[in-house]
């Protein structure tokens, strides 16, 4: 395969479609703790934008194969299926891409956040990689799922060192109930697909229908909790309102027609860019008129 087919198999396997939802994360916390546009905003942006996605979802693709080539919606937004002579390649290409971007981001924060940034890491990789292959442990896998999505903004914090209140607490919890939420759906999609390649999930031990009721009660936790922040944080508690109207319809599904729910995958796919615009203009108008 030529350097140019693999770097295309890397892109493809990364869910570009999904970078932004952990580079805005560090970027935004970032902004709003310093004010200031830097080299440390630069170079961990790019890290959580680019190479942090090719590590997450790569590992995931190599260490997923057998459960990717039964399932009829890989290959294009949803993830490549890696070609096994792929497998090698991609591992070293996550570790060579992410390790300038962590010695420097190492080399130049504060120790706690080294340690923020090792456990973000360690979700990445440990997700899908043996011997924890976390996404195999009903509701580990949901959290660590999360971890993936929230913790880019806490290491933007501790990165800062920013002040901890209970209102920025507060944002952080809801921020990774989303998470949780987001991952439980997801994985109700992939429920056959799962078990014909012996994969355990939140979504293969409990089931599609219960599944689909977590995330409800995830995705409505997340806006309660954003309902008990400082204005104009309660207003982002709007943001819940579509993920409940696009999963509630799967309420009820059953595990044989669990792939149905891919229909609202979709749709999700894109209300994260739907929410993540009303995020930044609520966040522009805290920045300017309100803090």
């Amino acid at each position: 395969m030529t350097p140019l087919r693999f770097a295309h198999q890397l892109f493809v396997s990364s869910r570009p479609v999904s970078w932004i939802n952990t580079a805005f994360p560090f970027a935004a916390a970032y902004l709003l703790s310093t004010r200031e546009v830097d080299v440390f905003l630069v170079v961990g942006t790019i890290f959580f934008l680019i190479p942090y996605n090719v590590a997450m979802y790569g590992i995931n693709d190599v260490f997923d194969y057998e459960s990717d080539l039964r399932n009829p919606r890989k290959g294009g937004a949803h993830g490549a299926i890696l070609e096994k002579s792929l497998h090698a390649p991609t591992l070293w290409a996550s570790g060579v891409l992410c390790a300038p971007f962590v010695v420097f981001l190492v080399i130049s924060g504060p120790p706690l956040s080294w340690v923020v940034l090792t456990l973000s890491l360690v979700a990445v990789v440990f997700y899908s990689a043996p011997p924890l292959r976390l996404k195999e442990r009903p509701f580990a896998d949901s959290v660590t799922s999360s971890i993936h999505f929230f913790s880019p903004a806490v290491y933007a914090l501790v990165l800062t060192g920013a002040t901890w209140t209970p209102q920025l607490a507060l944002i952080i919890v809801a921020f990774a109930l989303w998470g949780v939420a987001s991952h439980a759906f997801g994985a109700v999609q992939d429920v056959v697909a799962d078990r014909e390649a012996g994969i355990s999930s939140i979504a293969t031990a409990r089931g599609a229908a219960w599944t689909v009721r977590f995330s409800l009660v995830a995705y409505a936790a997340a806006g309660l909790a954003m309902l008990a922040t400082t204005w104009p944080g309660p207003l982002a508690a709007i943001v819940a309102l579509p993920y409940l109207a696009t999963v509630w319809p799967y309420r009820s599904v059953s595990d044989a027609e669990a792939a149905t729910a891919t229909r609202g995958w979709d749709r999700f796919l894109w209300l994260n860019q739907f929410a993540g615009f009303v995020v930044t203009l609520l966040m522009i108008w805290w920045g300017l008129f309100l803090s």
